[in-house]
């Protein structure tokens, strides 16, 4: 009995992305819209692509001596208002709680819009001398952040998972050491795992975070032309040290504030996963993030059917080692239909076997990212499957990689930039010297901003804005 009709893609990305992404993400129930504006439920397949991202930057963490805690979610107000650039930047996207059943609380409570301020009141008790340090902590949680009008599950919801890292250090040289060490985790995360290139570079001081004395992020372009911030790191010199009294006693039983740093990725790389790879018939996974990467469908018929369902019970027992398999041996939906319905889920690839595969001792191999379809032989099928998971994973990068090489250009005048802008978006690469009325000019004329001053560009001689000396190369794009 044939349960429903197939599933559809009925938009297209390339005309508009928007329905697209929207389709993409219901059809293939990544998720579903909650009854809170804003806020969304992470269905199985995207909470299962979360775990794995989170397993693999956690085990890099750890690595690195990072331990996990855990934090109350309610902040008392009083804390969140210890620092001051910190709390103004936050102000306008805090949720508060305000009674507790029919009694009116004495003091508000932040729902957590991050941790800085209700951690830290800890660790102004925890460390006392040099011996302390570094402490490197980190928690896995999710965060409140109300204040916008336009909500795009996963890329910009009130609520979303994360993690939050946060280390302190004796020495202002350790804390920014670490820059690289967690952007190169961070960068391994996005490339290795999800297929995406990024530009890692400083924000400007406008569009740092709310706290930091300086903020790095990692750049994607998506598919539509704008940019999307990625993972960030955050060095906080001395701020919040001076703000909560986090100091210690140096070797030279000198008392001194300590040096901190905070760093995040959160579920908003599965929306980019999701748009810079997914196509007109549904979901793309890469393969290493893919929670089913092998999916095997029996071609049945009455006749052969004990015969098939066998011979494809023992290939997903045999692929088990090598990749994360699921035998649909659903007998109430047609072949045809498991295709469609894999497709749109985005699994990497699809193994069809039928009594003729049998007798010629093969399988089918259909590719999700090409849609290419080969044979195997039986006997080398680990193999062939291994191969052909790496060769999705590489592909996906470097069509990624292109786009994004593609659709970074450059413009010597205001002119120019506002042209590109408006006819390819992508990012632009422009002089900038350094004026925040510069960068203030740059949004009023393009509707684009400067998304990050990337580490390694070509130099220009020139601001774009004011024709004076250009101190830093500078990215602009319309973004999100």
């Amino acid at each position: 009995m044939q349960a429903s009709k197939p599933k559809e893609i009925t938009a297209k990305k390339s005309e508009n992305f928007d329905e697209w992404y929207t389709q993409v993400i219901l059809r293939s129930e990544l998720m579903d819209y909650s009854p809170v504006s804003g806020c969304m439920v992470f269905r199985p397949l995207s909470y299962a692509i979360w775990e794995i991202i989170q397993r693999a930057t956690d085990e890099l963490f750890k690595k690195e001596g990072i331990q996990n805690v855990y934090f109350p979610l309610l902040i008392p107000e009083r804390l969140l208002r210890k620092e001051q650039e910190h709390v103004e930047g936050f102000a306008p996207e805090v949720a508060w709680v305000t009674e507790a059943g029919n009694t009116k609380l004495e003091e508000r409570l932040a729902i957590r819009p991050t941790s800085e301020t209700i951690m830290y009141e800890s660790f102004s008790k925890w460390i006392r001398s040099y011996r302390d340090l570094p402490l490197k902590l980190n928690q896995w949680n999710s965060v409140i952040r109300w204040e916008f009008k336009h909500p795009t599950p996963f890329l910009r919801s009130r609520e979303f998972l994360w993690n939050e890292g946060h280390t302190v250090y004796a020495t202002k040289e350790e804390a920014e050491a670490e820059r690289d060490i967690i952007l190169g985790i961070y960068s391994k995360i996005t490339r290795e795992y999800l297929a995406l290139p990024g530009i890692i570079g400083k924000k400007t001081d406008k569009e740092k975070f709310a706290g930091a004395i300086a903020t790095y992020s990692i750049e994607h372009l998506l598919p539509d032309g704008k940019a999307i911030q990625g993972p960030d790191f955050h060095l906080d010199g001395q701020n919040f040290s001076k703000a909560f009294e986090i100091t210690f006693l140096n070797k030279e039983g000198k008392r001194e504030y300590a040096w901190q740093n905070t760093w995040a990725i959160t579920t908003r790389e599965i929306g980019v996963m999701v748009a810079t790879h997914s196509d007109d018939r549904g979901l793309v996974l890469p393969p290493k993030v893919a929670p089913i990467q092998v999916v095997i469908i029996p071609i049945l018929d009455e006749k052969s059917k004990v015969e098939v369902l066998n011979a494809a019970r023992d290939i997903s027992k045999r692929l088990e080692s090598v990749a994360r398999v699921k035998l649909d041996d659903r007998d109430y939906y047609t072949a045809g239909w498991k295709f469609n319905d894999w497709e749109i889920k985005g699994v990497p690839l699809r193994i069809e076997i039928g009594p003729r595969d049998i007798k010629a001792s093969q399988v089918i191999l259909a590719r999700r990212d090409t849609l290419e379809k080969f044979s195997a032989n039986m006997k080398d099928l680990e193999r062939a499957v291994i191969d052909t998971l790496e060769s999705i994973q590489s592909n996906l990068y470097l069509k990624a990689e292109r786009f994004l090489k593609e659709n970074t250009r450059k413009a010597s005048n205001i002119k120019e930039l506002k042209e590109l802008l408006e006819k390819k978006g992508g990012i632009i690469q422009v002089g900038w010297c350094g004026m925040r009325r510069c960068e203030d000019k740059i949004k009023e004329e393009t509707g684009g901003k400067i998304t990050n001053l990337p580490l390694q560009a070509d130099r220009f001689e020139k601001c774009v804005i004011c024709n004076m000396e250009s101190k830093m190369t500078a990215n602009v794009a319309k973004s999100y």
